[in-house]
């Protein structure tokens, strides 16, 4: 079963967290881990994975935290997936050219690239400001949110 790793689900999650924040600020990890409850010590690993791609920005001392370095719209998901887990292969055949010797003989080849080719451009086209954005039309669509927006009116 193909399944994403817990760093890929965290780094994701804690992508969006980030992306959900006015531009620019800088959150604490202790905020991050407890709001999307991500064991610390494994969040400091998946920040370092995503500094070192670029995505997020750490910094230390009084005023330190953790911020996007790009903006959401310009992180994709296969950006955070790869981040924490090297590019994506739905099938070993899929490594390189060339590294099964069945290529030219297997029926299913074909059939393989085809799904790798459309798995990769529907994560590369999925950034984290539609994901944002998604979170934030459910967080409104909740019943206790919208009965406290009709308390104001």
């Amino acid at each position: 079963m193909f399944r994403l790793s817990k760093g890929a689900e965290y780094a994701i999650r804690s992508i969006l967290y980030l992306s959900l924040q006015p531009e620019g600020k800088v959150c604490y990890s202790e905020e991050i881990s407890k709001d999307q409850e991500i064991p610390p010590s494994y969040l400091a690993k998946i920040f370092q994975s995503l500094a070192k791609k670029g995505i997020v920005r750490s910094t230390r001392g009084v005023n330190g935290g953790i911020s996007l370095l790009k903006t959401p719209k310009s992180i994709s998901v296969y950006d955070a997936i790869v981040a924490m887990e090297g590019d994506i292969f739905l099938n070993d055949c899929l490594l390189y050219e060339g590294f099964c010797p069945r290529d030219p003989v297997c029926p299913a080849h074909v059939f393989w690239k085809s799904l790798q080719k459309d798995f990769r451009e529907k994560l590369e086209g999925e950034n984290f400001e539609n994901l944002a954005r998604n979170a934030r039309v459910l967080e409104a669509a909740k019943p206790e949110q919208r009965h406290r927006r009709r308390q104001r009116q």
